[in-house]
């Protein structure tokens, strides 16, 4: 499908690539992955022709059509379904010659025009791009709607929409997730998985790439370097590598170490003097092995603020929305040190309504809400970058906060986010997405707070630096909630999540998986919707449908009160299940690295007989434990298959 042979490619006078050679088979679905600045977007305009090379040459087959998501758009008076549509350049084509066939009369031509427009479905394509509008998270009524009337990630997801429509044999997509919710991710993880082209994506969202590819790409050093599996595999393979590597790497310096070592100390000597002139040429001769510098670049915390209320922070009969028009009602919840929450819902259900309510914005319309004497909230949301001052410095964001923060503090806080040298002292207007979210990051975290509200922190953020957030946040002591697409983050930083749905905020007793599927039953009600059956005076309704499927409205709404139940009661034997499994591989590790102890002869002498018996011991509690957890797993398991088979039935 796409052959790169001998390539070499350089922005601004710095390679990128260097005689690179890469093939990729028709059907994969290829992630591109690399550090920021790597080359990976230089990769698609190479593609798309936007690019030469210095040399080498891109092979694709003769009449490829390419689909790529733009990352801009301009504000057009067109509708959202109409700028989709256009995305299908031969649909569009056999539109405008028809409408000039029939502006001159030209039966033959309309007949033949016709008979094209049947065969490329031109009849479904509205309906095509409103399915895709919505699994974007559009609503119905937004079809209609103005580009102009949509802000920016709207409108990145209206690209995105665009390119999905257009008729593809190689799909080219840069970092599509940025600008989704999780409801989207989840959808268009599933499109893509039906894709029957070839697709190259770029992202830094690990469950998204796990999902989706088949192979990844890595930039590495000026090279391509292409593994089979998704993004978990591509880091089990290149950790594997790397530890090769390194373990070469070290040989390959002892063996250096020694040649040199023989040099010094014969090359003065006559007898010995043209065995070291034929090391020094060993050693010009030798290929060095890079060593495996795979650190990140980033490492930082949310240190916690010095004084924690309990509870931090509470609402008591609240209501929340914009105007007068309340989106949530009921609002019952308490947030208390240590709290870890993650919400959930629908796009447009109101989470981040329900943020701005926590922040004790105007949302807020009714009710009562208490803070903790002590509450310092720290808030990131994408348009806090808007609220940055684009002539400041990141050292002059953090001083203006602790004006008698030494100068080496504020440096050294800053280089936990990468920010070092002129970088931390250039002002953030040539900065990018992500460079600037860092920089909000770090005037959060200089600010020492004991309650973080994160709305979407991952957006523009590389793998590296979505890693340290991570991490930061596991050890925060501080409460957080947070919204994000990011699953990775969610599964590892959160330990309960909130559903806020139907007007609703209620704690949700499953996991990520079970959201999902909750997600895919919702989907498929409304995708049902519209389509009920008439009834005899060609109305829709409840009877007409209890009579298409043979259930009444009140039978199904209980099916599926009864289907959740089960999915909940499933829930935490799934996690239990998960749990143990994970025990017994650790234990089975562990009773093979005592194996491997026990085979040593030196055990069996007189001076290794107390070890032995410490080691026979620790066998026999480890085998001891692992049929112990077996056993459980079982019993477990027999729950977990009788309870997915009676919720399959």
């Amino acid at each position: 499908m796409l052959t790169i042979t001998d390539l070499s490619l350089q922005r601004g006078g710095v390679w990128l690539l260097q005689s690179v050679n890469l093939t990729v088979q028709p059907g994969q679905r290829v992630a591109i992955v690399g550090a920021n600045g790597a080359g990976k977007s230089s990769l698609f305009q190479l593609l798309l022709g936007q690019l030469a090379p210095e040399q080498g040459t891109v092979s694709l087959p003769g009449g490829c059509r390419i689909a790529h998501m733009a990352q801009e758009v301009e504000a057009s008076e067109r509708s959202a379904r109409d700028f989709v549509l256009d995305g299908d350049l031969e649909l569009r084509r056999l539109e405008r010659e028809l409408a000039q066939a029939e502006a001159r009369g030209d039966d033959h031509a309309q007949a033949r025009l016709h008979g094209e427009l049947d065969v490329h479905e031109a009849w479904s394509a509205p309906r095509r791009a409103e399915a895709l509008l919505r699994g974007l998270g559009f609503s119905d009524a937004d079809t209609g709607r103005p580009v102009s009337a949509f802000s920016g990630g709207w409108r990145i997801r209206l690209n995105l929409a665009q390119a999905l429509m257009r008729p593809s044999d190689l799909l080219l997509l840069d970092e599509p997730t940025n600008h989704l919710d999780l409801d989207a991710c989840l959808w268009l993880e599933n499109w893509l998985r039906r894709y029957p082209g070839t697709l190259l994506f770029i992202s830094h969202d690990r469950d998204f790439m796990d999902r989706v590819a088949s192979h990844v790409v890595h930039f590495d050093r000026q090279q391509l370097e292409l593994y089979t599996g998704n993004y978990t595999a591509f880091e089990g393979q290149r950790s594997e590598r790397l530890a090769q590597q390194q373990a070469g790497f070290e040989r390959q310096q002892a063996r250096i170490a020694e040649i040199q070592r023989f040099i010094d100390r014969f090359k003065a000597k006559a007898t010995k003097a043209r065995q070291a002139q034929s090391r020094v040429k060993a050693l010009e001769r030798m290929e060095r092995i890079a060593p495996a510098h795979v650190d990140s670049p980033f490492s930082f915390e949310f240190p916690v603020a010095e004084k924690v209320s309990n509870p931090l922070l509470s609402i008591r009969h609240g209501q929340a929305g914009h105007g007068s028009t309340p989106i949530l009602d009921g609002i019952h919840l308490t947030l208390l040190p240590g709290s870890r929450i993650g919400l959930l819902g629908p796009n447009g259900a109101g989470k981040s309504t329900l943020m701005d309510a926590l922040r004790g914005e105007k949302t807020l319309l009714a009710g009562e809400r208490t803070c903790g004497e002590h509450l310092a909230i720290g808030y990131f949301a994408q348009h806090q970058l808007e609220s940055l001052d684009l002539d400041a410095s990141p050292f002059l964001h953090l001083q203006r906060l602790a004006p008698k923060a030494s100068e080496q503090s504020i440096r050294n806080f800053l280089g936990g986010f990468d920010f070092h040298g002129d970088e931390a002292l250039s002002a953030i207007r040539s900065f990018s997405g992500g460079e600037k979210a860092r920089v909000a990051l770090a005037v959060i975290a200089w600010q020492r707070p004991n309650l973080l509200l994160l709305d979407e922190p991952t957006n523009h953020l590389d793998l590296e630096m979505r890693q340290a957030l991570t991490m930061a946040l596991q050890n925060f002591d501080g409460a957080i909630v947070v919204v994000s697409h990011d699953r990775h983050l969610l599964r590892n930083t959160v330990d309960e999540f909130w559903l806020v749905n139907e007007g609703r905020i209620e704690e949700y007793q499953g996991d990520l998986e079970d959201y999902e599927r909750w997600l895919a039953d919702r989907r498929k009600d409304e995708a049902e919707a519209p389509r009920r059956p008439q009834n005899g005076d060609g109305t829709t309704g409840a009877a007409a449908t209890d009579s298409a499927v043979g259930e009444s409205a009140e039978d199904r709404k209980a099916r599926k009160r009864a289907e959740a139940a089960l999915r909940q009661k499933l829930s935490p034997y799934r996690k239990q299940q998960t749990a143990l499994e994970a025990e017994m591989d650790k234990l089975q590790q562990t009773l093979t690295a005592l194996e491997s102890d026990l085979a040593d002869p030196g055990l069996y002498d007189a001076d290794g007989k107390a070890r032995l018996q410490e080691l026979l011991g620790r066998q026999a509690e480890a085998k001891g434990r692992l049929e112990t957890v077996e056993a459980e797993w079982l019993e477990v398991s027999e729950t977990v298959e009788s309870l997915e088979i009676e919720l399959a039935g």
